[in-house]
């Protein structure tokens, strides 16, 4: 059964997916900017920010950072706005997940460095592997435990998916800022990835935002240097 689209932002998305999907918008084709979408559909630029990001969540484009919105290609590098998991399949990876932890606690320390209104927090604690293999990621992530979310120890992730679920419960993830560095695994996370303690990880922090700046996630990820390098790309220009 086909669910009649009627939130603004969805009808957006859905005749731009159509567009994209039928080849009108060649791959690899910079889409229009916000304040002209905006001004074709005559909606806010926040209603088109929310279709932008239904579309990258369906994987059909990727928003760089000062350069706009563009159609998805082969190659592309990994995108891990979309999530893990479909960010990896898009490059061909298959993975497992194992979650680890999966429940209600409170982050005060957490409130108090990003100013959120409570310490109420769902924490959710995976591990990653690929099929077959050795472990590549540990992820340790605080969502809010608002709406639907406050339920989710008992309902379990949207398709094993931290985006699908944010998304589910209204959340999508518009900007936010992310640091790297490399340290040691401690005892514990030696034992979850199931190497030696002392192993160097890369060691990522991201914290992320909606369009109306409401939080949507603070994620500690270990990843694996061996399969995993930071890319940046920069462009002088701004918006």
């Amino acid at each position: 059964m086909i669910r009649e689209v009627n939130l603004k932002h969805e009808r957006i998305a859905s005749i731009l997916a159509r567009e994209i999907r039928s080849g009108r918008v060649g791959r690899g084709t910079q889409l229009p900017g916000e304040l002209e979408l905006a001004k074709r559909f005559s909606v806010s630029r926040n209603t088109v920010r929310s279709a932008l990001a239904v579309l990258s969540e369906d994987g059909l484009i990727t928003t760089r950072t000062g350069k706009g919105s563009f159609v998805l290609f082969d190659g592309r590098p990994l995108d891990d706005r979309l999530g893990w998991s479909h960010a990896l399949a898009e490059q061909g990876v298959d993975t497992e997940v194992r979650v680890l932890r999966l429940e209600h606690a409170q982050d005060q320390d957490l409130a108090e460095r990003l100013d959120l209104d409570s310490p109420e927090v769902i924490v959710v604690e995976r591990s990653r592997a690929i099929v077959g293999g050795e472990a590549i990621s540990l992820e340790r992530s605080r969502i809010p435990a608002v709406g639907e979310l406050a339920d989710l120890p008992a309902r379990g992730l949207v398709d094993n998916s931290i985006t699908a679920t944010l998304a589910r419960a209204g959340l999508h993830v518009d900007h936010g800022e992310q640091r790297l560095r490399g340290r040691p695994l401690d005892p514990e996370e030696a034992t979850l990835l199931g190497r030696p303690e002392g192993t160097w990880f890369l060691h990522t922090t991201r914290t992320s935002w909606t369009t109306d700046n409401r939080f949507a996630e603070h994620v500690d990820s270990l990843l694996d240097p061996r399969h995993f390098e930071l890319s940046l790309t920069y462009n002088e220009s701004t918006r």
